[in-house]
């Protein structure tokens, strides 16, 4: 089951940087919202490749779909709330 309290947790690392904390996070969950933000995650590392993967696990959403990752790290914080 997913914990929206602590995915919430993980993004707000993302957001001010803390892309160890978030990750952390991310991958102790497999939901399509935990895989989101995880794909982006990577998206940030630079790792491409594994990014893709992650947007392959997170119900259609695609490595194109954002181009500023604040924006899509905003959007994911909205679909948790």
């Amino acid at each position: 089951m997913m914990d929206k309290a602590v995915l919430l947790k993980a993004v707000q690392a993302a957001q001010s940087g803390d892309w160890d904390a978030a990750h952390q996070i991310a991958q102790d969950y497999n939901s399509p919202t935990a895989n989101w933000l995880h794909a982006v995650l990577h998206k940030i590392e630079g790792d491409e490749w594994n990014s893709k993967y992650w947007y392959g696990r997170s119900d259609g959403r695609n490595y194109q779909d954002f181009s500023d990752i604040e924006a899509e790290l905003g959007a994911i914080y909205q679909s948790l709330i």
